[in-house]
């Protein structure tokens, strides 16, 4: 599915979609990216998704109240992206708890599945013990909290 998209991406639904061109600098010797460049793809979408919900991450930080970390992710590479692909990522909330998110995001070339990842994230105060989500996060949470995507995605 090609579209244009804005930089911070955009919501279908429930979905945050983020759109990602693979350039040289992405890729390994034989042109193929980088394992570790799904994660910075995937923490990019992660944090415009709650950008554009209204979530002031850096405002929450500075004020001392705390910050999100990543507690847990799981990974699967189905196929390699290759350069000057376009590539989507597909966020969406699909577990919330007072202290914790689970977002599924998947990377996908046109229908082609690439990588897909399960990860936990903890609101924490700055010194790093968990804490409650503010209430007006955990209500913009509350709003994509779905499986688009279906079971296999839990």
């Amino acid at each position: 599915m090609y579209f244009p998209c804005p930089p911070s991406g955009l919501f279908d639904g429930p979905r945050h979609l983020f759109p990602v061109r693979v350039y040289f600098e992405d890729t390994d010797l034989s042109g193929v990216v980088y394992h570790a460049n799904y994660l910075r793809w995937f923490e990019r979408a992660r944090s415009d998704m709650l950008r554009l919900l209204g979530i002031d991450q850096r405002a929450a930080h500075e004020a001392g109240e705390g910050a999100y970390a990543v507690t847990d992710m799981d990974l699967r590479y189905l196929r390699p992206a290759r350069l000057d692909d376009d590539v989507v990522v597909h966020s969406h909330v699909a577990e919330l708890s007072p202290a914790t998110c689970r977002i599924v995001q998947r990377a996908f070339r046109h229908e082609t599945l690439l990588c897909d990842a399960k990860v936990r994230v903890a609101f924490v105060s700055p010194n790093g013990r968990p804490l409650r989500q503010p209430r007006e996060w955990v209500a913009a949470f509350q709003t994509l909290l779905s499986d688009p995507l279906g079971p296999q995605t839990a």
